[in-house]
């Protein structure tokens, strides 16, 4: 079977199973989109921080964040570009995991997540997205670690596992790559794509790409 007929078939099944949200098309590649260049990581200056509505701000090197609890995900993503990629693995740290492990306590006014990555780029989300079992903080994609232009070291990953259909589903821009902290917000704040015109909500199946 040639690429083009295997592609088909895939994106067949995937659809008749119910994963294929409307307008999307499935990918065999993994597409590189980002705004700006490609950041250098030094392990040695490289932190993460989370502050904000949160009892304590925290701040972990490398080495500390390398050290915490991993999680595995496999998932499928929905790019707003119109691609969907299934069945990727990822494996990194949740944001549930800090505050099971009382590394980040919450104040009651937290409700809302900005993602803060290299050169000022943000990705917003409301907490319970991002405390959700869909989102994680991943380090490594199909048990390597993360390619630089897909966000080397660290980059937010949201996507869809299929036998939790309960989880709301955002397009995949709403994970920041090379990802440096997280700022915890009692009202909501606008990410970079959000400012240019892109929805707020984004919810995948209601095909909320631009506007609102």
């Amino acid at each position: 079977m040639d690429n083009f007929a295997s592609r088909k078939a895939e994106e067949e099944r995937v659809k008749s199973e119910g994963r294929l949200p409307p307008g999307q098309a499935l990918t065999q590649k993994f597409p590189v989109l980002h705004y700006g260049p490609v950041p250098e990581f030094d392990p040695a200056t490289w932190d993460f921080r989370v502050w904000g509505e949160v009892e304590s701000p925290l701040r972990l090197t490398w080495e500390e964040f390398q050290k915490l609890p991993r999680t595995t995900l496999k998932m499928d993503i929905h790019c707003v570009t119109r691609w969907s990629k299934f069945d990727t693995v990822w494996e990194g740290v949740s944001v549930r995991t800090l505050l099971d492990m009382g590394l980040v306590k919450l104040k009651s006014s937290a409700k809302y997540v900005v993602q803060h990555a290299e050169y000022g780029f943000t990705a917003n989300l409301p907490l319970e997205v991002v405390l959700a079992d869909n989102f994680l903080m991943a380090t490594t994609f199909e048990g390597q670690p993360i390619s630089p232009d897909h966000g080397y070291p660290l980059r937010g990953v949201v996507g869809a596992i299929p036998e939790k259909k309960d989880l709301f589903t955002p397009y995949f821009w709403k994970g920041a790559k090379w990802l440096r902290g997280l700022e915890f917000l009692s009202d909501d704040q606008p990410g970079f794509w959000e400012q240019a015109g892109y929805h707020n909500r984004a919810d995948i199946w209601k095909e909320e790409r631009f506007g609102g």
